[in-house]
């Protein structure tokens, strides 16, 4: 009896399944879940380009992403209302591009994220007031973190407001030059739960303030305490905090050996495990053995300009066990104390050498056998190693990541294919002002890895040697050819296509670069910073291949690109819209090019130097419009042309003008170039 309902579907459910299919394929991407999209936005965390692409798609995306933003920096105080209404889940907030936040601002985000917010960076922020503070800390109860560096205006009254934020964690208060300890003492005693305190260049706090905060904030993790007029006085209570793993001294010069001395019988177990002592001349071995006892668990130790690097200096550490990273830039080296080095029971990871005095392939020698799980070597400018050491660094230290040499004069080219050859995991590679030669780029291009080269003032390499590295280095992300004359046009084509990930080349000061560069540069569409100065063949053509394919840029050096006019400033104009940095000087962009660029809303520094069609109106017109710079470097024959009342309006907008009274400079060819400064001429071909 139900036969004649069996036979098909009916019409009515055809049509209904007709419009279902339809809808899904003219709708799909509203088909997914919640849950899946804020999986594709994590994947894309990093990437604001691609997370303002992907909301754009549909209005369910749109509605989404609003919803799983989390952390925002907004690129000027008065988009912040706005930008509320749309992201109600922010929980980080960077308002570092932000100069005046007002307290009214202040208000709109204390109502907006009040039970979100977490986080706020104010380190380059003015004009809110104490009031505007309290609002803020008495109503995001949740707020952890908060960075107030370079409020050089802030008073000992903002920190008494700070210390109502019971349950603040990090506090940033670098260069804020006006605070006391009587400020610090507030925070001592309101912010219990502190865990990383920074205060740098706080000139003001003494060996009191520091001991409230030892005394009061049991939980400290990280204490930067770097150029204060501190003593050993206040390290006591701060060497028996159990907590603390991070303390910076860097330029202390109040703490000595002889302080430090009876500082000893007071310390305790401890868990320190990075400690900076750079420019501390006054701490030698005897105030450093004081300083570190019961820091067993010490495992990076920075020493840079500070004192001469003794045996008794190196003995002192040698039952540091676990003891991963030493850095010595600028130290002078005794052959007895690397000795020392090289016989302690750690085995370092990492190590910095650059610029010390003493350094020799024996040196070297022996402390890469007995340190042969180096990841991480820095020799720049030890002038005195040849082919020994390198000889011995590679077949020592295989595991090798990183690898900083510039300027290691005596070091032969036939040196570098050792590097090749026995480090395959390296990831950076630093032979600036050396003899590398092509046959020394073919064997670096086995280092598959490599995410960074600089070959900057490398004079023995051409097109062939960069070929190798383009088709064997595709994760390059930077490249530094400064003054590599020998590169031309076909050994940056061959990069722009062998390395897909490059955000960063610079080939500043070489006259074979042409337009057909930039033309193949334009393919690499994660292109962040392009340093272009002095290659005077370049063109608006070019640049206008820049803009229109690199849409990431943020940085261009133009500088001395003579050819470069009002018509390469329009498409970057037009397409530069994430430009934020550019340097102008000696181009023959007029008023009218200046003009066009003040349009790009993330622009932020600028150099114009010696631009020979620029006139006092056009650079008015420029700088009013162009709201969000932060700094201009102009000539020095501007200032009696721009108003005084122009000039503080500017100020008190954020902008900061610098005035150079540089003379016109002609370059130095090649040749003149190379004989200043004392290198030979003799390319490989």
């Amino acid at each position: 009896m139900f036969s004649k309902f069996d036979s098909g579907p009916s019409p009515l459910k055809k049509k209904l399944k007709t419009i279902d299919m339809d809808d899904a394929f003219s709708r799909p991407f509203d088909h997914l879940t919640e849950e899946i999209i804020f999986v594709i936005l994590d994947h894309l965390h990093d990437d604001p380009f691609s997370r303002k692409s992907f909301s754009l798609v549909c209005k369910s995306f749109y509605s989404t992403e609003s919803q799983h933003r989390k952390s925002l920096r907004p690129l000027r105080s008065d988009l912040i209302r706005s930008i509320a209404r749309r992201y109600p889940s922010i929980s980080k907030l960077d308002l570092s591009l932000c100069l005046h936040v007002e307290d009214s601002f202040l208000n709109a985000i204390s109502c907006a994220w009040k039970m979100t917010l977490f986080s706020i960076d104010l380190s380059r922020s003015r004009s809110f007031s104490n009031a505007g503070l309290s609002n803020l800390v008495t109503n995001c109860a949740g707020l952890v973190e908060i960075n107030l560096s370079n409020g050089v205006a802030l008073t000992d009254s903002a920190l008494k407001v700070i210390a109502e934020a019971k349950n603040l964690e990090k506090l940033w208060l670098a260069r804020c030059r006006s605070i006391t300890d009587m400020g610090i003492g507030c925070v001592a005693v309101g912010c219990r739960k502190l865990k990383v305190l920074c205060l740098k260049w706080c000139v003001h706090i003494t060996d009191m303030g520091v001991g409230l905060i030892a005394t009061k904030c049991k939980e400290l993790r990280s204490l930067d305490l770097s150029f204060l007029p501190i003593t050993e006085k206040c390290l006591q209570p701060i060497l028996q905090l159990q907590h603390l793993e991070e303390l910076v001294l860097e330029e202390c010069h109040g703490i000595d050996d002889e302080g430090l001395a009876a500082l000893e019988r007071y310390c305790k177990r401890n868990s320190l495990k990075l400690l900076n002592l750079t420019r501390c001349q006054s701490i030698g071995h005897s105030g450093l053995s004081s300083l570190i006892n019961g820091s067993e668990d010490l495992q990076q130790l920075i020493l840079s300009y500070g004192s001469s690097i003794t045996t008794d200096m190196a003995k002192c550490l040698h039952n540091f066990s676990g003891l991963q990273s030493l850095k010595l830039d600028c130290c002078s080296l005794t052959t007895s104390g690397l000795r020392a080095i090289a016989n302690w029971r750690a085995s370092l990871k990492e190590l910095s050498l650059s610029k010390c005095a003493g350094v020799t392939d024996e040196c070297v020698s022996t402390l890469v056998q007995k340190h042969d799980q180096l990841r991480k070597l820095d020799i720049t400018c030890c002038r005195k190693i040849t082919y020994a050491s390198i000889n011995s660094i590679t077949s020592s230290c295989s595991s090798l990541v990183s690898l900083k040499m510039e300027s290691c004069s005596l070091v032969p080219r036939e040196a570098y294919v050792l590097i090749g050859k026995h480090c395959p995991y390296l990831e950076e590679l630093d032979v600036t002002d050396n003899e590398i030669d092509n046959e020394g780029l073919k064997s670096v291009s086995k280092c598959s890895r490599l995410s960074v080269l600089k070959l900057g003032i490398c004079l023995n390499i051409n097109d062939d040697g960069l070929s190798h590295i383009a088709n064997g280095c595709p994760k390059i992300k930077e490249l530094d050819l400064y003054r590599s004359t020998g590169i031309t046009d076909r050994g940056i084509a061959a990069t722009a296509g062998g390395c897909p990930a490059l955000e960063m080349i610079n080939i500043a000061y070489n006259n074979k670069i042409t337009d057909s560069s930039l033309i193949s540069l334009s393919k690499c569409l994660r292109l962040k910073a392009l340093e272009i100065r002095g290659c005077c063949r370049i063109s608006p053509i070019g640049l206008a291949a820049i803009a229109m394919g690199c849409k990431q840029l943020t940085v261009l050096d133009i500088k001395k690109c003579v050819n470069v006019n009002d018509d390469g400033m329009l498409p970057l104009a037009q397409f530069s819209h994430n430009l934020k940095q550019i340097n102008l000087s000696y181009c023959s962009v007029t008023d009218v090019g200046l003009l066009s660029l003040a349009s790009i809303n993330c622009l932020r520094n600028m150099t114009i130097l010696h631009l020979a069609g620029l006139t006092p109106d056009g650079l008015t017109a420029a700088l009013l419009v162009c709201g969000g710079l932060r700094k201009v470097k102009l000539h020095l024959s501007f200032k009696s042309l721009l108003p005084p009342s122009f000039r503080k309006y500017l100020e008190t907008r954020g902008c900061v003008l610098y005035w150079r009274d540089k003379a016109f400079q002609v370059d130095q060819d090649d040749k003149d170039w190379n004989l200043h400064s004392g290198k030979s001429l003799g390319y490989s071909t």
